[in-house]
């Protein structure tokens, strides 16, 4: 049945559809699950189930490509380094450890590593691989992950309350940086 100009249902359907491919890049109207596929592409560097259950956390993820799921990483992983820089802080400043240089000392240590170092950089990363200057975006690979393994490193002589503080905090910015990582190399 022909509409205005010849056009009929049948094409105007088709070119709907399409349409709807088109914007959505095919997976979520194909019913593909973005961000399993994301998760999969990166198992060997980190857990499966932490990845999808982080990129689920995030709106739109669901229906989002590897590249959105890399800037949701991103962003992920700088949260939790702000966290724990945050964490290691107030430790540092308590009242608990004026007695003890040496652990403030190593929080302190954490702090720095966080907010100079991974935190900014992760940002950074973010930048340019929103922007998909890859090279930018790679370069930054070294810093991003480098304040966990560094606070573990400080706290190591400290005194077991201390270190008990940042290790989950450390563990799960670990997890979060390097999903961002291997999902940078996943894309580029």
């Amino acid at each position: 049945m022909p509409i205005n100009g010849g056009i009929s249902l049948l094409v105007l359907a088709t070119l709907a559809a399409a349409l709807c491919f088109h914007t959505t890049g095919g997976a979520a109207a194909a019913g593909v699950d973005t961000v399993a596929d994301s998760c999969a592409a990166i198992r060997d560097f980190v857990d499966a189930g932490f990845c999808a259950s982080r990129l689920r956390s995030m709106p739109g993820a669901a229906t989002a490509d590897r590249h959105a799921h890399l800037l949701f990483a991103a962003d992920l992983a700088a949260a939790s380094g702000a966290s724990a820089r945050d964490a290691a802080v107030s430790m540092a400043r308590s009242d608990e450890l004026h007695h003890d240089p040496a652990a403030r000392d190593a929080l302190e240590a954490c702090g720095l590593l966080y907010g100079s170092g991974s935190v900014p950089a992760l940002r950074l990363l973010h930048r340019y691989a929103a922007a998909r200057s890859w090279a930018a975006a790679k370069s930054l690979l070294p810093l991003t992950g480098h304040a966990g393994i560094g606070c573990d490193a400080a706290l190591a002589g400290a005194p077991p309350a201390a270190k008990l503080r940042m290790v989950g905090a450390n563990h799960e910015f670990d997890q979060l940086a390097t999903m961002a990582t291997a999902l940078l190399i996943a894309v580029i």
